[in-house]
């Protein structure tokens, strides 16, 4: 019996280990740790609270809340994955891993945790700004189910920052990143509302992922474009699989 009950723990101490190693390490890189928790708020901050003040600050708050969120986190799945899987397989890390005796996964499932954990602090944080400085008012299923969407709408981006790790050097991964990251928050509508927007930049929206996980967390607050909820799912499902059956052939080669 004590071994039936003891597998599940050794089948997990590499996963759970990896994952803390990897903690650990972010904790050591503040010049990630550092953008990627406060700048979501500090945006907020300026944008939905100082700056949203007046007539329709109300909306505008709850329409950022939801947007500002997704910002956060796709910066941090982006940078998690991309920026680092591209540092770690040019110095030979992956390389080096994969000689040892540990679930080949096991890498990718700690950067993916982290990518989790940072997506729930940054949602929290939103949270208590929108709260007590926005006045922003939701049923308690609303609040967590936008902080469910923000946790795991890091999966396609997870991915995605996988796939640009696996193509470009370690040099060039910071600036990928940002030329893949900012056109596509802005674009998606993560910044300004798209009516706000001439309307080729709405048609096009689409074609972005962070526009289909940017509705989703903004039919949670009431405030999407009215979109079918299937759709934006199915979307971001079929890309989170797509990049990552690429990546994962990149690694294999």
């Amino acid at each position: 019996m004590d071994a039936i009950v003891a597998a599940p723990r050794i089948m997990l101490r590499p996963y759970l280990l990896e994952a803390k190693y990897e903690f650990l390490r972010l904790l050591r890189t503040p010049s990630y740790v550092l953008p990627t928790l406060l700048f979501p708020p500090l945006f907020y901050v300026l944008f939905g609270v100082l700056l949203g003040g007046g007539r329709g600050g109300a909306e505008a708050a709850r329409y950022l809340l939801a947007t500002y969120g997704v910002f956060g986190i796709v910066g941090s799945a982006l940078f998690g994955f991309g920026v680092n899987i591209a540092i770690e397989r040019e110095q030979g890390l992956l390389t080096y891993k994969r000689a040892l005796p540990v679930p080949p996964g096991a890498l990718l499932v700690a950067k993916m945790v982290m990518a989790m954990a940072f997506a729930s602090i940054i949602s929290l944080l939103l949270a208590v700004l929108a709260f007590t400085l926005a006045g922003v008012r939701l049923a308690p299923s609303q609040w967590a189910l936008l902080w469910l969407v923000n946790v795991l709408g890091t999966l396609p981006f997870c991915a995605m920052g996988l796939l640009i790790g696996t193509v470009v050097s370690g040099q060039a991964s910071p600036a990928v990143v940002n030329i893949v990251y900012l056109p596509m928050s802005f674009l998606s509508g993560l910044w300004i509302p798209l009516t706000l927007l001439p309307g080729m930049f709405a048609q096009l929206a689409p074609i972005w992922p962070a526009y289909h996980l940017g509705q989703i967390a903004l039919k949670v607050v009431g405030r999407d474009a009215g979109g079918s909820l299937a759709v934006h799912l199915l979307i971001l499902a079929v890309l989170t699989a797509a990049f990552f059956a690429l990546a994962r052939r990149r690694l294999s080669a």
